[in-house]
């Protein structure tokens, strides 16, 4: 079966202030990106350089970097669909050592493809009094997708990378940019047209 995907805008060029924006790199984890990990996605390790790219130039503007770090403990339920991945302490868990955070970065643990769920995100973003959050990282259909989201049901603004997203397959990253675009409004863009003012 064959199925089409609608298309959607990429913006030219967006200028996005430091002052009211917010990087949030999406589990960019050994697990996902290391050719040794237990859910390598070739796709994501491609997008590493890019990714640390933009980050430099996000630090440089001086806008804050925070990273997803999907975290799971023994037996977790989530074991049941994709197997054991990311167990707290391993090397799966761990940052792309490329992409390591750093003393001033943020980075929140989560159990669930939902960043918001059951984390402080969302008093952290208040408190810092965060407009809008540019999401990167992987995988665009799963841990970005429902990030993106919540993220737009609390009136966050949502823009995407699209060259620093990955998904598993072609159609869940079309699919899944699609339905960002669509049903919250989320800006897609190449990640060297955006501006930090």
């Amino acid at each position: 079966m064959e199925v089409e995907v609608p298309g959607y805008e990429i913006e030219e060029q967006i200028e996005i202030s430091a002052a009211e924006y917010l990087l949030l790199i999406v589990d960019m984890q050994n697990d996902f990106v290391h050719p040794d990990g237990a859910l390598y996605n070739p796709k994501a390790e491609k997008s590493i350089t890019k990714i640390k790219k933009t980050i430099e130039r996000a630090r440089t503007a001086g806008m804050p970097v925070w990273f997803t770090r999907d975290t799971h403990r023994e037996d977790d339920p989530e074991f049941d669909v994709w197997g054991e991945h990311v167990v707290e302490g391993s090397f799966g868990w761990e940052i792309a050592e490329e992409l390591k955070p750093e003393a001033n970065d943020r980075i929140i643990d989560k159990a669930h493809y939902d960043a918001f769920f059951e984390t402080e995100l969302e008093e952290k973003l208040k408190q810092q009094e965060v407009n809008g959050l540019i999401i990167a990282g992987t995988v665009a259909n799963i841990c970005i997708h429902y990030t993106a989201a919540s993220a737009a049901l609390r009136s966050f603004e949502v823009i995407h990378p699209v060259d620093l997203i990955s998904a598993l397959t072609d159609f869940d990253y079309y699919a899944a940019l699609h339905q960002a675009n669509w049903l919250f409004q989320a800006r897609l863009v190449e990640s060297k047209n955006i501006k930090f003012v």
